[in-house]
């Protein structure tokens, strides 16, 4: 899996604060085309800002982006143009399309499918998803990958229940038992 953090150049020669870097797995050049090639994490459901950061590094990395492709449950507002850099990329949607999947397009390579983690999900998720859509084994749709994460943050929670159940000898918390009348303290009364 490679990780990409670089700093995107300027877009359309403006000298204005730099955009951030994209938050970007990508699976191993070499690797078996799945699925999905990797995920992208952005900073906010604004495209328009979002994806020149994004295109600037895939146009040095993989090829030319000349279109991309959203689902619309995603994105506020979604531009029928984004200004690259040196060229303006073709913005499009499908409602048909797995919606937490972005499609990149070049003409000389063919097609990027990349996993979009939503902005705000939590540094740890984020993570996992990223490691999983880059992952060359993985087989998992978009929509799939997040699905797994939200089980898997479903049984944490109920295990770390069982775990407070368990650590306490099988009886209610202080906290639980505060509440109940004729209780006091943990101790019945």
């Amino acid at each position: 899996m490679n990780i990409i953090l670089d700093h995107p150049l300027m877009v359309d020669g403006q000298s204005s604060l730099p955009m951030p870097p994209p938050r970007l797995a990508l699976k191993p050049a070499d690797a078996v085309r799945g699925l999905l090639d990797g995920a992208w994490w952005p900073r906010s459901r604004d495209l328009t800002r979002e994806l020149p950061a994004l295109i600037d590094t895939l146009d040095r990395r993989w090829a030319r982006v000349t279109r991309v492709v959203v689902h619309p449950s995603l994105w506020l507002v979604i531009p029928h143009r984004v200004h690259a850099l040196g060229h303006v990329v073709h913005v499009g949607w499908f409602a048909e399309q797995d919606p937490n999947k972005l499609m990149l397009l070049a003409y000389s390579i063919g097609c990027l499918d990349l996993l979009v983690i939503p902005p705000e999900c939590d540094l740890a998720a984020a993570t996992r998803m990223m490691a999983a859509a880059g992952d060359p084994r993985c087989r998992r749709t978009a929509s799939g990958i997040m699905a797994d994460d939200e089980l898997r943050q479903a049984v944490g929670s109920d295990r770390r229940g069982e775990a407070d159940w368990e650590s306490e000898g099988g009886s209610p918390s202080a906290a639980d038992t505060a509440a109940v009348p004729g209780r006091a303290g943990g101790m019945w009364a």
